[in-house]
C-alpha cells in the first residue's frame, strides 16, 4: 500500500486548516512509518467538537499529531491558562491551544461555548474519558458544549487492532443525551486500545454479553 492509499479522507473548504506542503508531507511519511491509515467521512463544517477514544496511552497523542499533520487540519485543545505564560505561551497558541481560566465563575463548558461564539472556525478536541487509566465513566461536557454552541460532535476512533484512525460519525446533539451517547459509544465496539487493561468502563461494557442474549443451548 502506498502512502496516498493510507488516507481515505478528504476535507472540504469550510474545515479549519493549518500547515503547509512540508508539514503534510512529514505527516504522511510518519503515517507510513507507523503503519497506520485514516478512514471515514470528515464533515465540511467550520465548527465541531472532536472526540477521540479509546485513550489508554501517551502513544495516542503521537498518532493524533501524525493524523493532524497529514490532513492539514487545525484542531484546538483547551488547557489551563497558567501554561500560556512565559516563553511557551506562543508555542502553545501556535499548536492550537486555547487558555481556560479555572478560577472563572464561568465554567469550562461556558468558556468553551464562548470560544465557539467568538470564532468563525473552530474544531475543539476533547478526550471524553478524561484520563488514559481505566475511567469509570465518560465526561459528558462535550455534549453540553456541542449542544449549546450549536455544533456537531465528530466521533473519532483510534483502533490499534486495525492500526486505523476512523472518522466514524457526525452527531448533532438533541434532547435525549443518553440516546446520543449510546449512538456514539456504539462506534467504539471492537476498537482495540494500545493498553487494553486501561480501557474505560463504558467501552469495556460494549464487549460484555447482554443479559437478554441467549447462551448456546438455552
Amino acid at each position: 500500500m502506498n502512502n496516498n492509499q493510507r488516507i481515505h479522507v478528504t476535507l472540504g473548504p469550510q474545515v479549519p486548516r493549518r500547515g503547509n506542503a512540508f508539514s503534510e508531507a512529514l505527516g504522511r511519511l510518519l503515517l507510513r512509518c507507523i503503519g497506520w491509515r485514516i478512514t471515514g467521512t470528515f464533515p465540511d463544517v467550520p465548527k465541531a467538537v472532536v472526540i477521540g477514544a479509546p485513550h489508554s496511552s501517551n502513544w495516542d497523542a503521537l498518532v493524533t499529531v501524525v493524523v493532524v499533520l497529514s490532513l492539514r487540519v487545525r484542531i484546538s485543545l483547551m488547557a489551563k491558562d497558567s501554561l500560556f505564560r512565559g516563553p511557551w505561551g506562543r508555542l502553545l497558541c501556535w499548536l492550537g491551544g486555547i487558555p481556560i481560566d479555572r478560577q472563572s465563575k464561568r465554567g469550562v463548558v461556558e468558556q468553551s461555548v464562548d470560544k465557539f461564539n467568538e470564532r468563525e472556525k473552530l474544531f475543539l478536541g476533547i478526550a471524553p474519558e478524561g484520563t488514559r487509566t481505566s475511567a469509570t465513566a465518560w465526561r459528558t461536557g462535550f455534549q453540553q458544549i456541542a449542544r449549546r454552541a450549536g455544533v456537531p460532535v465528530l466521533v473519532v476512533v483510534l483502533d490499534y487492532g486495525q492500526r486505523e484512525v476512523r472518522f466514524a460519525d457526525v452527531v448533532y446533539p438533541g434532547e435525549d443525551t443518553a440516546a446520543d451517547l449510546q449512538r456514539i459509544l456504539a462506534h467504539y465496539r471492537g476498537a482495540v486500545p494500545r493498553r487494553p487493561e486501561r480501557l474505560s468502563a463504558p467501552l469495556k461494557a460494549l464487549a460484555e454479553p447482554r443479559n437478554d442474549q441467549h447462551k448456546p443451548g438455552d
